[in-house]
């Protein structure tokens, strides 16, 4: 139901203490008096921001929902904050056609809990051998302007290339997993130290950055616009920092886990530490952040890659690659990167919200604290230390690395388009 009430004692990323007025749906006012008598909620100096967009998360449905379905990923969403999830394609079937991104699109719509954006693969079946029908997903009904194939590197020099082309012409992205396929033949970890003592094959840095290399020299061939996922080491922000300096069109991600956690942790041999990309150096994880704090990082994602219990609760080389991240993202991002120092409030929420929507293309109803905007919106307790339990998480799966990390910043209310989603940590829809 979309109420009139106006938030007061709001505070904004800036600092600011302002009151915010929510009418019809949309953000009818910021500060200042309303003509109308409206209902007042005070919120006693807690944040509120535009919910979180996340460019990079995996709902499993169709074909996988033992792990995650879009109903539970879409609770999970809200529980941590966000207004929007692309939802990546490997899927059974793929999403490589516009039937099935028609089908994820409207399975989001159901559930009306948030934007559920589907992500088209690049290639058919994410084989990586025969383009997918890019411009028929695109001019779908779910309209889709992200490609990835992730999960899976694009490592076909010119099927990258014509990938890239292709979106070109309706200003789409591909958003490329970068992993040398033949440098990380049965890799279980980061390659160095560690995995030489625990006798685990090592993943090589240079499997991400030889492919980040090749491909932003392509899309500046192209001119066209290429994401990087889930950027795991110093050498690839180096990368992408060189990249942008020459005006390329590339924008990086980098996940709130490996942010934080190193490679020490695979000597637990605790396989909810296994994921793709491996978690790197101490090294690694503070050239991430100097990356976020630098804007060589664009934005925060969470790659919330849920798994059944027995895909995880095996021998490490047998378990699967991922952790679930959609709920924790905000308070392990503002643990490593504000409390830290790295990052200012503000930066941090741009990278959670307007950035990744414009590289969506979701400008137009994703558009930040702004008048007439969609009241799409999260209010956040910055002062409020919570223990994350993977009992109590809303996916179905509960691979978290975090069980029972204490940390700060509780995400309490959410608006989706002005209508409550949670209020006051109940999901109501």
């Amino acid at each position: 139901m979309r109420e009139t009430f106006r938030f007061v004692n709001a505070r904004l990323a800036t600092g600011e203490k302002t009151s915010i007025t929510i009418e019809k749906g949309v953000i009818a006012s910021i500060g200042g008096n309303v003509a109308i008598p409206v209902q007042e909620i005070d919120l006693k100096g807690m944040l509120v921001t535009p919910s979180f967009v996340d460019l990079h998360t995996h709902l499993r449905e169709p074909g996988k929902e033992d792990a995650e379905t879009v109903a539970s990923g879409t609770r999970a969403a809200v529980r941590g904050g966000f207004g929007a999830i692309f939802a990546m394609p490997n899927t059974n079937p793929v999403a490589d056609t516009a039937g099935v991104v028609e089908q994820v699109h409207s399975l989001g719509v159901e559930e009306g809990r948030c934007d559920v954006i589907p992500i088209g693969a690049v290639t058919r079946g994410q084989e990586g051998k025969q383009l997918a029908e890019i411009l028929a997903m695109a001019h779908s009904r779910a309209s889709v302007r992200v490609f990835s194939d992730d999960g899976h590197c694009v490592s076909d020099s010119l099927l990258m290339r014509r990938a890239l082309e292709y979106v070109k012409i309706f200003d789409g992205v591909i958003a490329q997993h970068a992993q040398d396929p033949e440098l990380t033949k049965d890799a279980q970890m980061n390659e160095g130290v560690i995995s030489s003592r625990l006798g685990l094959k090592g993943w090589p840095a240079v499997a991400e950055e030889a492919v980040i290399a090749r491909d932003v020299l392509l899309a500046d061939h192209v001119g066209s616009r290429l994401h990087i996922c889930h950027l795991s080491t110093a050498g690839s922000v180096e990368i992408v920092r060189w990249a942008k300096a020459r005006g390329i069109q590339v924008t990086a991600e980098v996940t709130p886990h490996h942010l934080l956690l190193t490679d020490e942790l695979a000597s637990t041999f605790d396989p909810v530490y296994k994921v793709n990309p491996p978690l790197r150096t101490e090294r690694d994880v503070h050239a991430l952040r100097d990356g976020v704090a630098d804007g060589t990082i664009d934005i925060i994602a969470t790659d919330h890659a849920p798994h059944p219990l027995e895909s995880k609760e095996c021998e490490w080389p047998a378990a699967a690659f991922g952790m679930i991240g959609l709920e924790s993202a905000f308070s392990i991002a503002y643990h490593s990167l504000v409390k830290s120092g790295s990052l200012s409030l503000q930066a941090l929420v741009a990278a959670m919200t307007t950035k990744p929507a414009a590289i969506g293309a979701l400008s137009d109803r994703m558009n930040g604290l702004t008048v007439g905007a969609p009241a799409s919106l999260a209010v956040i307790d910055l002062d409020k230390e919570w223990v994350i339990d993977r009992a109590k998480v809303e996916s179905k799966s509960s691979n978290t690395p975090f069980h029972g990390f204490e940390v700060v910043g509780s995400v309490e209310s959410v608006l989706y388009q002005g209508a409550w989603v949670m209020r006051d940590g109940v999901i109501t829809v």
